[in-house]
């Protein structure tokens, strides 16, 4: 594992740029800028030969090392490199690996493939929160994601979770069901997926199939009230899993469009019976998935990610500030009751800041989505997350700002392996390759991004 502590007085250039961390399919496309670097750095695929593992030796920076910075850019005192405790976990940075489906989990198991991606980007101190991962038979909605509701998967992610343990980094599993957005090919028997409502995502949306081609939505089955208790079931039986593979913690995805999301918001939830309707009704859902995983694991361990103002997937919602506000209500009911904080609330902000990029969805001006988060900010009684479309920039603001706690990526990190170590040094940034984001190969477009080295040459970046 690295020690950054003796690179506290070296600072930074402007990087721009923007990224996105929620799950998207892999059409939609969205561009990203580099600016002109005030550093240069040479690259390799080697992690013994880079950077990183450079500055785990217990000796100081080497002159060379020490050439590539700008003397003239000191900053010791970045927000984002200050200590954070969230909860029981000591943080050394603010810096978090967002979930992000990768799609490297052949029949929904987590082989190797996964540790070594996961274990590029854990840091001493840092804290990882995995891609979505599957808490039923019926909650996928792409190919080869990974499950935690059968032994063999919660012992091939032990392995994973020992290889993040030993760099020194907190990581935590998202629990994740997709609910409408799915397909019959990913459901037990080819039946219908199940969700809050019996409409299907508009066709402006497709979804990844097996076979790397793009489909059409099915409709869904609007799930029985009585078969309700049975998924808030799963949730908890997964958690207890993630527990037993060694998670520290897990985290309840209910954001961007997914099954908790598609109960929560009024553009999705027709229902007439207790779990719609009203805005208590919508919430009572995520308030009970919420309690069930509290109590098996307790509160300390559990994170939740919404996403009130994004569209994604058809989940619109009339008033999203007023939907943000009664889930923080709720959570820090469940925070009181419970005698102890969550782990953290996770919340996606509705925006590509940059090169005035625009989506569906938006509040409409970067001033009132800011506000947005601000008043979730303020209201959650606990650790804060925020994410979507930061760059170091954006995160060093939220955290000086004190608009989060921590700051998620999501893109940058896909490319960017040492990332944490990047935005400490205001490195170069490598491109992703969205073409790579969802196959099945286990290295091309995974774990073959390249760290930096620290001789100072003048070689381009590549992009793979």
């Amino acid at each position: 594992m690295f020690n950054i502590s003796h690179m506290n007085n070296v600072d930074f250039s402007n990087s721009k740029f923007n990224e996105n961390d929620r799950h998207s399919p892999p059409f939609i496309d969205v561009h990203f800028y580099l600016s002109p670097l005030k550093h240069t750095f040479s690259v390799s695929h080697h992690p013994k030969n880079s950077l990183l593992f450079l500055l785990s030796s217990t000796d100081p920076p080497s002159t060379a090392m020490a050439k590539t910075t700008s003397s003239s850019a000191q900053d010791g005192n970045n927000p984002l490199f200050s200590p954070y405790k969230m909860g029981k976990f000591n943080l050394s940075h603010r810096i978090v690996l967002a979930p992000m489906t990768r799609c490297r989990a052949l029949n929904n198991i987590p082989r190797a493939a996964l540790g070594e991606y996961y274990e590029q980007r854990a840091t001493a101190g840092g804290f990882l929160i995995t891609e979505g991962t599957m808490i039923s038979p019926t909650s996928a909605g792409f190919p080869h994601v990974p499950g935690i509701f059968t032994k063999e998967q919660v012992e091939e992610w032990k392995k994973i979770v020992d290889v993040v343990h030993a760099k020194g980094a907190v990581i935590f599993c998202q629990l994740w069901h997709v609910g409408r957005a799915s397909h019959e090919v990913y459901q037990p028997a080819g039946a219908a997926p199940i969700s809050s409502t019996e409409k299907p995502i508009s066709k402006r949306w497709r979804i990844l199939m097996p076979d790397g081609t793009h489909g059409i939505y099915p409709k869904p089955r609007a799930i029985g009230t009585y078969e309700i208790s049975q998924v808030v079931e799963d949730y908890r039986r997964s958690a207890l899993n993630a527990i037993e593979a060694g998670f520290d913690g897990i985290e309840i995805h209910g954001a961007h469009g997914y099954l908790i999301d598609q109960f929560l918001k009024d553009g999705i939830n027709d229902r007439t019976d207790e779990y719609g309707g009203s805005l208590a009704n919508r919430c009572k859902f995520i308030t009970q998935v919420v309690q069930a995983v509290v109590s098996a694991i307790g509160a300390d361990r559990v994170g939740v990610r919404v996403s009130p103002a994004i569209d994604h997937l058809d989940a619109m919602d009339s008033n999203p500030l007023s939907l943000g506000l009664a889930v923080v209500e709720r959570l820090n009911k469940i925070q009181l009751h419970s005698g102890s904080k969550l782990a953290y609330l996770h919340v996606t902000q509705p925006r590509y800041v940059a090169y005035g990029q625009t989506e569906a969805g938006r509040l409409g001006s970067e001033e009132e989505e800011a506000r947005l988060m601000r008043t979730l900010r303020n209201a959650y009684q606990g650790t804060f997350i925020c994410s979507g479309g930061y760059t170091r920039e954006l995160g060093i603001e939220a955290v000086a700002q004190g608009d989060a706690d921590l700051v998620s990526y999501g893109r940058l990190f896909i490319s960017n392996p040492d990332l944490v170590m990047r935005i400490k040094l205001n490195a170069p940034l490598n491109k992703y390759n969205r073409k790579t984001f969802y196959t099945q190969d286990p290295i091309v477009g995974y774990t073959d991004y390249p760290f930096l080295q620290g001789n100072g040459s003048n070689g381009p970046l590549s992009r793979l």
